[in-house]
Formats: C-alpha cells, structure tokens, sequence
C-alpha cells in the first residue's frame, strides 16, 4: 500500500476512473449486443435505430480514450457491414 499522500491519493482516482471507465465500456458492449441481435432476427427498423445507438457509444468511448479511435472505426464499419447485408 502507498505511503505518501499524493500516491494514495492516485490510488483513490484511479480507482474511480476504471470505475467510470468500465460503465462506458459496458454500456458500449451492450448496445452492440443489442445490435447483434436485432440483425440476427431480422429486425431491420430496430437494426438501424440499434446501429445509431451503437456508434454513438463507440464514438463516446474513442473520445474518451476508453477505445482507441481506430478500433470504434473498425468496429462501426463491421456493424455498417452487418446492417447492410440486412436490408440487401
């Protein structure tokens, strides 16, 4: 355990952050999850208002370092992929 105070003070903050940090990345799993199995059933309205959300927590996490911005990128365009080989 840290002695000095502004190391236990780090110890503090970075355990509030990976708190933070794991409710973003949870939320962004989630919501592609969520994605994932409207495309599975066919569901092509709810697809499409899924992939919105989607995107939108996986920009949220690029931007806040949880994801690199590369990897959302990828990420996003499987999802497009998948969203539109739905509606073809």
């Amino acid at each position: 355990m840290a002695n000095i105070k502004s190391a236990i003070k780090r110890v503090k903050t970075n355990d509030k952050r990976r708190a933070v940090n794991a409710s973003y990345k949870s939320a962004m799993r989630t919501s592609i999850k969520n994605f994932e199995t409207k495309v599975a059933n066919n569901d092509v309205e709810g697809a499409k208002e899924a992939f919105v959300v989607a995107t939108k927590k996986l920009d949220k996490a690029a931007g806040k370092g949880i994801l690199h911005k590369n990897a959302a990128a990828r990420k996003k365009s499987s999802l497009a992929k998948q969203l539109n080989g739905l509606s073809a």
